[in-house]
């Protein structure tokens, strides 16, 4: 059954290996369920590996393109899922950057949970906004020029563009929740 989102586009972007399982597949999941076209690209066509709290096996993922293939203008969101090793080496990706400076330019949504606002950090977009994270980014964020809040989902529509954030796989509900809302008002 689709709700809504029929005609709209979203990308996550990850790495081949060390994605959290459940922040890239339950929203990627709830997206295609209400109608939306969701593409996945990765650093390779190779399975994405993902895990459990950072160390347990996970599903595996196929991604639809890798991230050097990535025409960003074809999207409505974009969606950057954690997992610290994920995140770590996703940010150290020169397509990273011009994927998520892409849609902060064009005033496009961004989501990022968890590990995932390292990337927004590595692009220099943060700074203005407010976000919130894995508490470890506090510090990384804030070196950036954004203020981190300690909170479930964070909206901000500052700047031009509309950043929403969320802290781990335990505020997913909200998260997935606040893409729907945005995905839905801009359809």
């Amino acid at each position: 059954m689709t709700d809504g989102l029929e005609g709209r586009r979203a990308l996550a972007i990850v790495t081949n290996y060390g994605v959290e399982q459940d922040e890239l597949v339950l929203p990627v999941r709830q997206m295609r369920a209400d109608g939306a076209t969701v593409d996945i690209a990765a650093v390779s066509t190779d399975p994405v590996r993902t895990l459990v709290g950072d160390k347990d096996p996970g599903e595996t993922v196929r991604p639809s393109l890798t991230l050097a293939d990535v025409d960003p203008a074809g999207y409505d969101l974009l969606l950057v899922p954690g997992g610290t090793l994920n995140a770590d080496k996703l940010r150290q990706q020169e397509a990273t950057t011009r994927i998520v400076r892409s849609f902060t330019t064009t005033g496009r949504p961004v989501a990022a949970i968890c590990h995932g606002p390292w990337a927004l950090v590595e692009s220099d977009v943060v700074r203005d906004k407010t976000l919130t994270s894995y508490p470890s980014l506090r510090t990384d964020i804030r070196n950036a020029g954004g203020s981190w809040v300690d909170t479930s989902v964070v909206r901000d529509d500052g700047g031009g563009w509309t950043l929403i954030t969320s802290r781990t796989p335990d505020d997913l509900d909200d998260f997935i929740g606040e893409i729907r809302r945005e995905l839905s008002a801009t359809a």
